[in-house]
């Protein structure tokens, strides 16, 4: 190693500010979300295949342009009004969604995470906290992500996927603890207490949570009346016996 011999300055950069390089022949407008294309590394008007990076401070019109012949100036964290889909009064501190640079909602399937529910405004307006350097997605973990607006049976092909429930009562059923499914995740998707969530063992197995007494066949059950959207189980792959529920969010109950 070398350490200095001698004042090194070296460029500095203060602010919430960046610029990123635009795709070609395009236009991200002021106030749009934008995304970094993960093959070339070049802005454009966010999709659900990009790294979001922040808000447009400004249009930048490329339309005629080759790839960066232009740089987009970027907000890379604050507070920003938006139009969310779903949003509700109960949902400060929620993750927020964007499935393009002008849509947002609060389902994480088919989007990417840009932050988190700051304030509520009004029906279906909140003011949205994002940080694009250093938040990241709750939800992470499971890149193949399903909405269940009724009932569902797993498979052998849903194992790490991540089910985000959207219908009162929808009930999820399980396969034999011997078929192997497992790792999987599933999400209460409804505003505060208006989506029951079931899921279903075989009736030989059990599913075996903190403080929830395990026997066969009997369900488990968010509670509907303090059901809160993000409630959640993450159930794996456990012994003989069943499942066992390694992250329990919400208040959770045995069938009676």
């Amino acid at each position: 190693m070398t350490t200095l011999a001698v004042n090194t300055p070296r460029p500095v950069q203060l602010g919430d500010f960046e610029q990123y390089p635009i795709i070609a022949s395009d236009i991200i407008y002021e106030g749009g979300a934008v995304g970094l294309v993960k093959a070339t590394g070049h802005a454009r008007p966010l999709t659900s295949a990009d790294r979001f990076v922040g808000f447009a401070t400004e249009i930048c019109d490329n339309s005629a342009g080759a790839a960066a012949a232009k740089n987009v100036l970027v907000r890379v964290r604050g507070a920003v009004q938006l139009a969310v889909t779903g949003v509700t009064i109960t949902d400060v501190g929620q993750p927020v969604y964007a499935a393009d640079d002008n849509a947002f909602q609060m389902s994480p399937v088919g989007g990417w995470f840009v932050g988190f529910v700051r304030r509520f405004v009004s029906s279906g307006v909140a003011i949205v906290a994002y940080d694009a350097p250093n938040y990241t997605d709750p939800y992470a973990a499971y890149g193949t992500r399903e909405t269940v607006a009724g009932a569902l049976t797993l498979d052998a092909q849903d194992c790490g996927k991540l089910f985000w429930i959207t219908a009162d009562a929808g009930v999820i059923t399980l396969p034999a603890i011997a078929d192997g499914v497992a790792g999987f995740l599933v999400v209460n998707g409804g505003s505060y207490g208006t989506v029951l969530v079931t899921v279903s063992p075989d009736a030989n197995d059990m599913i075996l949570a903190p403080d929830l007494a395990g026997v066969n066949d009997k369900d488990l059950l968010n509670t509907k009346a303090t059901a809160q959207r993000g409630d959640r189980v993450r159930l794996i792959n456990g012994d003989a016996d069943g499942y066992l529920a390694t992250e329990l969010v919400g208040v959770w109950a045995k069938q009676g």
